[in-house]
């Protein structure tokens, strides 16, 4: 990649960005492109109302940035240096001497959800208490510990849902190895915490009267929560190691 082989302008909105980036790169987000842009990796033009309007060369840039990421685990502030050299016309940048290797086993959290995970859906399923049980395989009695500390609860109507049901058979699952309701409290009590801060992040953009304000809001808390479920995994399999070795 070099100046003179970037693409001649164009007009493109960042939705249609993240469509061309999402084919090489399926986990970008819009809350990403705009970081990269506040840490001055690209600069998109801006029409006269304040919409982002990027070029040919500004895609191309995004596309590198994120390779350099993706296949070198270079920090940004290296891929700056990067692409400035390129910019002066410098070939390829600097020698990838600050890339880190790859580790010789993917991590637990390259596995972990992507932010489309958290997309906002609305609940189809309406379970009765008895379908939820026997859907889930719970008793009666694990049930009731689960309202009890919270982490299920009946909608409005007096039907279970989908939410309901996934909670139902994570703890099924866990039941198996002798763990109680009673033992998830510190689940639930750190997922409200999470969400609070997430909205303490994502809740003055919500307010802004601009649709653009609650779409960002929006891809804001779906990009934290997949973040947070990749540093919980990683603190858990850190942990592990001290228990299996």
């Amino acid at each position: 990649m070099n100046a003179a082989s970037l693409p001649a302008r164009g007009t493109l909105s960042i939705g249609e960005v993240l469509a061309q980036l999402r084919v090489d790169f399926p986990d970008v987000t819009i809350s990403k492109i705009r970081f990269l842009e506040d840490q001055g990796l690209v600069q998109p033009d801006r029409t006269p109302s304040g919409y982002r309007k990027f070029s040919g060369s500004d895609v191309a840039r995004l596309k590198y940035v994120l390779s350099q990421q993706r296949d070198h685990y270079l920090p940004l502030r290296v891929i700056k240096d990067q692409l400035e050299a390129i910019d002066r016309g410098h070939g390829h940048g600097p020698v990838l001497t600050n890339a880190v290797p790859r580790a010789a086993h993917p991590a637990i959290v390259d596995n972990a959800p992507t932010p489309e995970h958290f997309r906002s859906s609305a609940a189809a399923m309406r379970l009765s208490r008895e379908e939820l049980l026997n859907t889930a395989g719970l008793r009666p009695a694990q049930l009731s510990e689960l309202e009890q500390y919270g982490l299920i609860s009946q909608r409005a109507g007096g039907y279970y849902d989908d939410d309901a049901l996934a909670i139902a058979r994570v703890v099924a699952e866990m039941a198996r190895f002798g763990i109680e309701g009673r033992h998830l409290r510190g689940f639930k009590s750190a997922a409200d915490r999470e969400v609070g801060l997430f909205g303490q992040v994502a809740g003055p953009m919500a307010k802004q009267r601009s649709g653009e304000g609650r779409a960002r809001a929006e891809e804001t808390v779906r990009e934290l929560a997949a973040l947070s479920v990749r540093l919980h995994a990683a603190l858990v399999q850190i942990g592990l190691r001290e228990i299996v070795g």
